[in-house]
């Protein structure tokens, strides 16, 4: 093969448990691998990247990625490291999510080579949607026991939690439904590999179990460690939620913000997992960063790698400008090509005020646009010393007392940004 999976994934942090034997049946030759990927939303959010880099770096070694939609699987819930059920789906949105997902997994893996390993996508639903209940407990129930199945540690965190509500018939079956995945990939796809992260082992050995048992071969389990931050914060989540890889509900600007501020030790482990840099580009990264940790180029190359790869150069340039609006050396036609979206973003949380239309069609003097009209100076007096001292722009260039904001100030037709020197800002909001 062209390179060694599992070492590859070794050094990169990525490797938690492994099946005796793994590594040498991806040597022998190619061999096709499947993550399963929860289709409850219709985009992937930074918690599934583990996963889809496995894939990739699969493919990368010359084997054949299979991604997974859980359509079935997703209309159940998966008791693993969580203690409630979720919320059903109808068929309907998993199809519409099914659909998204693909087209985000394609900026990651190759669907469309004429190669041998091309990538592939599967629906459990396309296979359990006929499959009766007798038929399911007949062929598949009976070759697993209730204790086999009670001893998996999924099983046993929420039965010995203190919830009350206990687990649900529906979710204890959970690990035979994703064991016949398994299974049934053997089949049809040659599939011999599943992966996922270190919570689904029991789900993943189940379906080794009932390849060996009822397919006469064998299937292999590899896991990758749940990513966690040094700050014991959850990976992957912000005061706002979920960091999503569609532009609608996680902005390019956003996105990036959120890997250049992680810590100099989250940095030095997620530039392995997170990017397709070399061992040693990131050795010569790591090394730089350690000489001069204040210039945090760890964070942005790690920044620049994944905005590239999930979003696209140009989105990630457009980030580092709307960066740069912030922190003071932007221009006014910088702030100009802001969109608003990325604008709002940037902004967040800055103070603002009101102003109506008329006044900036009459024109709206500075003493009236710092103090009266806005109160983001206390007095008309501050706002004439703060002039006289040249401390105000008006979208970051210097005005005077004599300046007059007209419509030709407005950014997107409604905002005016003011700054009293380098750290206090303010927005009008025309309306």
């Amino acid at each position: 093969m062209e390179k060694n999976f599992v070492e590859e994934i070794s050094w990169r942090g990525m490797l938690h448990d492994v099946m005796p034997g793994t590594e040498e049946h991806l040597l022998e030759g190619l061999r096709s691998a499947y993550v399963g990927i929860d289709p409850t939303a219709d985009s992937l959010h930074i918690g599934h990247l583990v996963g889809v880099m496995m894939l990739k770096h699969f493919q990368l070694a010359g084997h054949r990625p299979v991604a997974l939609v859980g359509g079935a699987t997703g209309m159940i819930g998966d008791p693993s490291g969580k203690s409630n059920e979720r919320n059903l789906l109808n068929e309907a949105t998993l199809l519409h999510n099914q659909n998204a997902l693909k087209a985000q997994l394609s900026r990651f893996l190759d669907f469309e080579s004429e190669a041998d390993n091309s990538a592939v996508m599967v629906n459990n639903y396309d296979w359990m949607k006929d499959f009766s209940f007798l038929d399911f407990i007949r062929d598949v129930g009976k070759h697993i026991t209730v204790n086999y199945m009670m001893s998996k540690d999924s099983v046993k965190k929420r039965l010995s939690s203190d919830s009350s509500e206990g687990m649900s018939f529906t979710e204890f079956t959970y690990q035979l439904v994703q064991g016949y995945d398994f299974l049934h990939l053997y089949r049809e796809l040659n599939c011999t590999l599943q992966m996922g992260g270190s919570d689904q082992w029991g789900n993943i050995t189940t379906g080794t179990e009932l390849i060996r048992r009822i397919g006469d071969g064998k299937g292999y389990a590899l896991t990758c460690p749940l990513i966690t931050k040094a700050d014991g914060t959850k990976f992957g989540k912000t005061e706002t939620g979920n960091i999503w890889l569609d532009p609608e509900r996680t902005s390019p600007y956003k996105f990036y913000q959120y890997w250049l501020n992680t810590s100099d030790e989250d940095a030095e482990k997620f530039i392995k997992i997170f990017t397709f840099l070399s061992r040693k580009e990131i050795e010569s990264l790591v090394a730089g960063h350690k000489e001069a940790p204040h210039l945090r180029q760890l964070q942005r190359k790690l920044a620049e790698e994944i905005t590239i790869m999930v979003h696209s150069r140009e989105d990630y340039e457009n980030a580092l400008k709307a960066s740069e609006v912030l922190f003071g050396k932007s221009t006014a036609q910088d702030l100009k090509n802001l969109n608003e979206s990325t604008f709002l973003d940037v902004f967040e949380g800055v103070p603002q005020a009101k102003v109506d239309r008329q006044d900036v069609e009459n024109g709206l003097d500075m003493i009236a646009a710092l103090s009266a009209k806005t109160d983001f100076l206390k007095s008309n007096g501050e706002a004439r010393r703060a002039l006289k001292e040249n401390s105000v722009s008006v979208n970051k260039e210097k005005v005077g007392e004599d300046y007059t904001i007209t419509p030709a100030d407005l950014l997107n037709d409604k905002y005016v940004i003011l700054n009293k020197g380098k750290r206090n800002t303010y927005i009008i909001k025309v309306e």
